[in-house]
């Protein structure tokens, strides 16, 4: 019997590229809180937590931690297939080392993913927009793709209209002002932002000043303030949208597991927004208390746990943020 030959060994480079397209993805307050081992001898990256980026007053228990790097993980998984590789992706899959969050074989030729990449291209152009997007409704065939692609990764996305909408933005504003006065969340702002960068060159983490977006001077749309009281030079102010769109993404449990898998959902609905023409946001106010991500879950079957709000909509692209080198976050063992 003939034994179907050994895969020839991945490069470094190609594991390089792989990884970065990984990290093009969303963290809050862009901490990019990953970090990769790749093992050469079984062609497996490892996907573990950095301690080192922790937000510890908007994130106590490490949920955004675990989206952002699920959202990393799906980039990497695109990216595989992209390379005509078989991503074998396991969560938590040593239960003594909960920093281990994801392992990803990667076999060849690929298989069983191939609807991931058609998705590639939008790795590199998904970038937050902190913009005001036009009111032009988002078409139904496309809303029930981007519901689809949550589904894929076994998440539920759900657009609020109507009261639900307007609950929902009244949990975000409140949350806002208390974001505005709290202590815990300015501290977290003044690490992770930057006021002065001119420009994407400066810095490797954190939003920068550039990605701030225009102060919020009417409209509803949920925004943060990442400036919060200090002043950032040449800012303007302006209308944002009267009616947002935004999309609730939901699991039925509220583990580490469940997070991660959201992340990944995010990512996916996050990358077909962005083939689709569509600008995006994040709308994370009222899921940093306690309190006020209860009322967000489903108001009709009173289930699930809301583990991301965007905002969607057809509006100016936002400019891409900074990222640590790859040499920074990867780790190549033989």
């Amino acid at each position: 019997m003939n034994q179907r030959p050994e895969p020839e060994p991945l490069s470094d480079e190609r594991v390089a590229a792989l990884v970065g397209d990984a990290a093009a993805a969303p963290s809050m307050h862009n901490v990019q809180p990953w970090r990769f081992h790749y093992v050469r001898g079984s062609r497996t990256l490892h996907l573990r937590a950095d301690p080192d980026r922790v937000l510890p007053h908007a994130d106590p228990d490490s949920r955004a931690l675990h989206l952002g790097c699920g959202a990393a993980l799906l980039n990497l998984r695109v990216a595989a297939v992209h390379e005509g590789l078989h991503p074998a992706a396991r969560l938590l899959p040593d239960r003594a080392d909960p920093a281990l969050l994801a392992s990803v074989q990667l076999t060849g030729p690929g298989s069983g993913e191939s609807d991931l990449a058609p998705l590639y291209p939008a790795i590199a152009r998904r970038h937050s927009s902190r913009f005001p997007f036009d009111e032009t409704e988002i078409p139904p065939e496309v809303r029930t793709a981007l519901v689809d692609a949550a589904r894929h990764e076994g998440a539920m996305l759900a657009f609020p209209s109507s009261w639900h909408l307007d609950e929902v933005l009244r949990l975000l504003e409140e949350a806002e002002a208390r974001n505005l006065t709290d202590r815990g969340s300015d501290e977290d702002l003044a690490r992770w932002t930057r006021i002065d960068a001119p420009s994407g060159e400066k810095g490797s983490d954190g939003v920068p000043g550039y990605a701030f977006g225009p102060r919020k001077r009417g409209g509803k749309a949920p925004m943060r303030d990442f400036a919060g009281p200090r002043p950032v030079a040449g800012r303007d102010s302006t209308e944002f949208e009267r009616t947002p769109q935004l999309a609730l993404l939901s699991t039925v449990r509220d583990g580490p597991e469940d997070w991660l898998s959201a992340g990944q959902a995010m990512e996916r609905v996050l990358l077909l927004a962005t083939l689709e023409g569509l600008s995006s946001s994040f709308a994370t106010q009222a899921l940093e208390w306690g309190d006020l991500r209860w009322p967000l879950r489903d108001p009709v079957s009173g289930t699930g746990h809301t583990q991301i709000v965007l905002r969607l909509g057809y509006g100016p692209p936002g400019p891409a943020t900074p990222r640590r080198p790859v040499a920074d976050v990867l780790d190549i063992q033989p």
